[in-house]
């Protein structure tokens, strides 16, 4: 085996070894529930339909129609299972280290020094949230397309080159095979390109590193005369326009990226306005989080999910531009001996453009995410600079070899660490809060952690710590009021709603919550205004039209209510609160007008069919449907299944009712009731 096929299957394995853990991991509640687990389109798996719905979205706030497709795929190989996407975008960060070495070891020919570049990024700490992040497959498969088309231009570049100089070597009678068709090579480095901007639009600056790349290592540039182990083959041109010329369809796609990145952003209500962050705050922000970005990828401790917004320090912003200008005016006097430190600098500067907050979205200051690819330009200037100090003061090579295993060493155990935080949300948040200063998106996640695990005082405690630091967030309020009306206290419930609506009239769920606190204190034509709103501003979700017809069922307005459930089942057709619901109002009202055996028949056993036929309610329902179907042996069978399950879960309350109903299966009867004062099982707080 060759020494460069050798080092990349080390550098795979030892990628895979240290990131492996992460496919134990569950999905997280932060953005996962946008992107996969609340998503219905993407749980569909592969459709036509939603491959359609990938080219024409802007759900989540972007336009990024390759992540939805990869997101759908994982659903459509793996099923519900986290474990699939785990391993997808680790095996995504493998590749990308595997095509790093490849892109420089075709740049440079110098495999120690790419094998480096390739180690740091593929085992530095700053890159475990864009893979240990199952939202985050935008991240890595952008810059496996982004990579790819690296490639690809790096070898249309050179075969050009040599094209070019054996056109005026009077000696040379036809090319070799290397030099043929490097139009080909040219159309595959724009084809990724275009994927990978289908995959997230960061990559937009991508152009621009494929002109530094003209400067160094390529040598399109007259003006850069670093030698390189194959350096006889790569006669420098004059610079001309046609560098840019041929850049034009890269940069054509870039602008329509950009626009429909906006658009998105801006509609989806992601782009935040001058009034609440305004131009000087950005301004300062953005040479403080360039340095930061420095000091971490330095010394990577205090990592978190979440940097919010906060005050910035004057005499920290001056540091952080002094460092700049000095680090720029440094690279930019060493750039004829060492021209891989501007081409580095920039390269870190400019792919950190289109997220350095200028254009503010959301509420993070910077973010570790945002380092995956920008970062690689760092990697190159610091290993080759190192190199070129050892060789000028002939330090001996074992000094060399020893700190880079040291560094190295130091990144793996970084990550294996930083990795452990991303093992649950509960970690991932508290770990935020011990490394970060008032983080009031971790207080809120880390609430919306502990709710979930029922532990509801401490995430009222995490609500209200959220809401003392941003009182404005009508997400915390929303969710606090929540657990309010959950503990009785129903007048603070509806002053927190009330709140969340004021900050944010189109809060849909806030809108949907409310209302189901007003039915409960019998303001039905309140509540229905506030499900009619949910309704049109979202109406796509399920959650209004469904809880429409349970107001309805409750006013005894039963033949009404079951148009409602109808609608709001194909919004969400494997949503078993609803097939429940409806399939038991079609079988069992007391009203002969509202029943439906049939219908009620077929939407039991779908619900019976997705819980694996091992839930007591959804074989009570069946039960229920079979009897007004006439098929009492059945309804036996199925009832005595759940009366069976429902004592071994120790669901006393359940009990009684289930025998009841079997008794009356057993003198041939079908179950009646009335659904005024019906109780059904809440949904969750959305």
């Amino acid at each position: 085996m060759s020494r460069p096929r050798l080092i990349a299957l080390l550098l795979a394995f030892g990628t895979l070894l240290v990131y492996m853990p992460a496919a134990d991991h569950g999905f997280s509640l932060y953005d996962d529930g946008d992107y996969v687990t609340e998503n219905r389109v993407v749980q569909n798996g592969l459709t036509w339909a939603g491959i359609k719905w990938a080219f024409t979205t802007w759900h989540a706030s972007n336009w990024h129609p390759l992540t939805w497709i990869s997101h759908m795929a994982d659903c459509e190989m793996f099923g519900p299972n986290p474990a699939g996407p785990h391993c997808v975008n680790i095996l995504l960060h493998v590749a990308n280290s595997v095509l790093l070495f490849a892109l420089l070891l075709r740049l440079v020919d110098l495999i120690w020094p790419a094998a480096f570049v390739a180690a740091l990024f593929a085992w530095h700490p700053l890159h475990v949230e864009s893979v240990a992040w199952i939202s985050e497959r935008k991240d890595v498969l952008s810059t496996f397309f982004g990579l790819l088309a690296l490639l690809s231009y790096a070898r249309y570049a050179q075969k050009r080159s040599r094209v070019e100089s054996r056109k005026s070597d009077a000696e040379s009678a036809t090319p070799d095979l290397d030099t043929r068709h490097p139009t080909l090579d040219y159309f595959s480095a724009l084809f990724f390109f275009a994927l990978g901007l289908l995959a997230k639009p960061m990559l937009v600056t991508l152009p621009f590193v494929m002109l530094l790349l003209d400067y160094w290592p390529l040598r399109r540039v007259a003006s850069c005369k670093l030698q390189v182990a194959n350096s006889e083959n790569l006669q420098p041109s004059a610079f001309n326009l046609q560098l840019l010329t041929e850049k034009w369809p890269f940069l054509l796609l870039a602008a329509a990226s950009c626009v429909l990145t906006f658009l998105a952003q801006h509609t989806g209500g992601a782009v935040v306005s001058i009034e609440k962050v305004p131009l000087h705050y950005r301004l300062e922000n953005a040479p403080l989080a360039y340095a930061l970005y420095l000091w971490k990828m330095l010394w990577p401790s205090k990592l978190a999910v979440v940097y919010p917004l906060g005050k910035n320090s004057a005499p920290a912003v001056a540091v952080s531009v002094s460092v700049l200008i000095f680090v720029s005016a440094a690279v930019w006097l060493a750039r004829k001996r060492s021209p891989y430190l501007i081409v580095g600098w920039l390269w870190f500067l400019g792919t950190l453009v289109p997220v350095i907050g200028i254009v503010q979205v959301g509420s993070a200051s910077m973010a570790d995410r945002y380092t995956y690819f920008p970062l690689v330009g760092i990697f190159i200037a610091a290993v080759f600079g190192f190199r070129e100090l050892a060789n000028e003061f002939q330090i001996p090579r074992t000094v060399p070899i020893a700190a880079a295993g040291l560094i190295l060493a130091a990144c793996l155990i970084l990550t294996h660490n930083q990795l452990n935080y991303w093992r649950d949300d509960e970690s991932l948040f508290r770990h935020a809060l011990e490394v970060t200063k008032n983080n009031g998106v971790a207080h809120l996640n880390l609430g919306f952690a502990l709710e979930k695990e029922n532990r509801k005082a401490e995430a009222m405690a995490e609500y209200r710590a959220a809401l003392k630091l941003e009182p404005d967030r009508a997400e915390a309020h929303n969710d606090l009021a929540n657990l309010l009306d959950d503990a009785g206290r129903t007048a603070e419930a509806e002053a927190e709603f009330q709140e969340a609506l004021r900050i944010n009239p189109k809060f849909a769920a806030a809108h949907n919550n409310f209302g189901t606190l007003l039915v409960e204190l019998g303001r039905f034509d309140e509540a229905m205004k506030h499900y009619d709103e949910a309704a049109r501003l979202e109406p796509d979700d399920w959650h209004a039209p469904f809880l429409t017809g349970k107001l309805l069922l409750k006013q005894g307005r039963d033949a009404q209510a079951i148009p409602c459930f109808r609608s709001a089942l194909p919004l969400d057709p494997d949503n078993l609160q609803t097939l429940v619901l409806l399939a038991q109002v079609l079988a069992s009202d007391e009203n002969p007008q509202a029943r439906d055996g049939g219908m009620a028949f077929v939407l039991a056993s779908k619900a019976n069919a997705l819980s694996g036929g091992i839930q007591p309610a959804m074989l009570d329902t069946l039960a229920m449907a079979y009897a007004e179907l006439g098929r009492f042996d059945d309804a036996q069978n199925a009832a005595q299944d759940a009366l069976k399950l429902a004592t071994d879960y120790n669901a006393t309350n359940d009990v009684a009712g289930i025998r009841q109903r079997l008794q009356l299966y057993e003198t041939h009867q079908p179950f009646r009731q009335s659904f005024t004062n019906a109780t059904v099982k809440e949904l969750p707080k959305n």
